[in-house]
């Protein structure tokens, strides 16, 4: 349904898609510039995603269905304690081999990079370890559609002997590579 509703407005293109592992878990880390991000990410990536989002985007029920139809997992930011199930559902996903997107951002930064946010990255990498795919996302013009470019990059593995911070400035460096801004 995105790629038939985006297709008369974007015009994409993907790169790096070999990154991306066909059958075992990965985290996918993409820049965050707006909301089209969600469903563009989905249709640049050849299997299903499940994507960490605010709570406050399932408040609403027209949002909560279109983040719940896009795989979202709604994470309460402020209080973690009560994403408990969310979180939970989330560990399952990835014990069953499933891509988990993480915007390390944690909200829009459009034409430039953001910090980096780490609790997510260090939860998941407590628990598991898997592959951590950088991605760029790059807005332009192609005639009357917006062109836009999502990269994947090499996969970055998260070490015992790094700390999640050290990883996440790591990845985020490759982001801002990925994305033009670097």
């Amino acid at each position: 349904m995105a790629t038939w509703s985006f297709y008369p407005f974007f015009a994409l293109e993907t790169e790096g898609q070999e990154h991306l592992p066909r059958k075992s878990a990965f985290i996918l880390l993409p820049k965050h510039q707006c909301w089209q991000d969600i469903p563009l990410t989905a249709m640049a990536t050849p299997r299903p995603l499940y994507y960490i989002a605010k709570h406050e985007l399932f408040q609403n029920p027209i949002s909560e269905w279109f983040m719940r139809s896009m795989g979202g997992i709604p994470l309460n930011r402020q209080n973690p304690l009560k994403s408990r199930e969310e979180l939970r559902a989330m560990v399952q996903y990835l014990r069953t081999g499933e891509g988990i997107v993480v915007f390390p951002e944690g909200t829009y930064y459009p034409g430039k990079m953001g910090p980096g946010k780490v609790g997510i990255l260090r939860l998941i990498t407590a628990r598991f370890d898997l592959r951590i795919i950088p991605a760029g996302i790059r807005y332009g013009e192609r005639g009357t559609r917006t062109l836009v470019k999502v990269r994947f990059g090499e996969p970055i593995l998260p070490e015992k002997s790094r700390k999640p911070d050290q990883t996440l400035h790591m990845v985020m460096e490759q982001i801002a590579r990925l994305s033009g801004f670097a």
